[in-house]
């Protein structure tokens, strides 16, 4: 399979964008983000095609995407106004405070990797590691001498994807009591410089 990766989201899959999103994303935050239709609302709504970067196939299909965060943003944050919009007044609200406890603030001296999925279909067929080489690149393109990004505890797969790319723990922060909302007792930062 030709797989290319690009800046931004493909023309009219953004709903695609959205549940390949979910699909990866979703098991942790389900709870504060579900049920499902209003969350894939909230993404289709807040997505910035200006930090991401696809994977498409020689028809241009999406196969999977790469958020990441710098300080003008990240791709699936959105704002309180966003989310207020979607879920309501208290809906949204509490669903905010519940994620900034659970966000990390923008890395400045490293590029931050903001979430990374591949169609549950397709995975094993080197579409995470297109998207982390595009990610070390964009990093490169950007001046940062080095890669960051999460993973959570119970992610052994993205893991083992992430050190076979080069990418080192270096430390595992524990979320306390967040622990039972979101599902996962830590998370794991992980770094692989790119330049210098």
């Amino acid at each position: 399979m030709r797989i290319e990766v690009r800046q931004g989201l493909p023309p009219g899959q953004r709903r695609l964008a959205a549940e390949l999103y979910w699909q990866a994303f979703g098991g942790k935050l389900d709870r504060v983000m579900g049920p499902e239709p209003r969350a894939l609302a909230f993404l289709e709504r807040v997505m910035r095609a200006d930090h991401v970067l696809a994977a498409v196939d020689a028809e241009g299909r999406l196969l999977g995407l790469a958020g990441f965060k710098t300080p003008a943003g990240g791709f699936a944050g959105g704002t309180c106004a966003d989310m207020r919009a979607v879920y309501g007044v208290w809906g949204g609200t509490w669903r905010v405070l519940m994620l900034r406890a659970l966000q990390g603030d923008v890395d400045n001296e490293r590029f931050l990797l903001d979430g990374i999925c591949v169609a549950r279909d397709l995975r094993s067929r080197g579409i995470g590691s297109a998207l982390l080489e595009g990610i070390c690149a964009e990093a490169v393109r950007r001046g940062y001498p080095a890669v960051r990004l999460d993973v959570i505890d119970t992610n052994w797969r993205a893991r083992a994807l992430y050190e076979r790319q080069g990418f080192i723990a270096i430390r595992s922060h524990r979320i306390g009591l967040l622990r039972y909302v979101f599902g996962f007792n830590a998370a794991i930062t992980m770094v692989r410089p790119v330049a210098g």
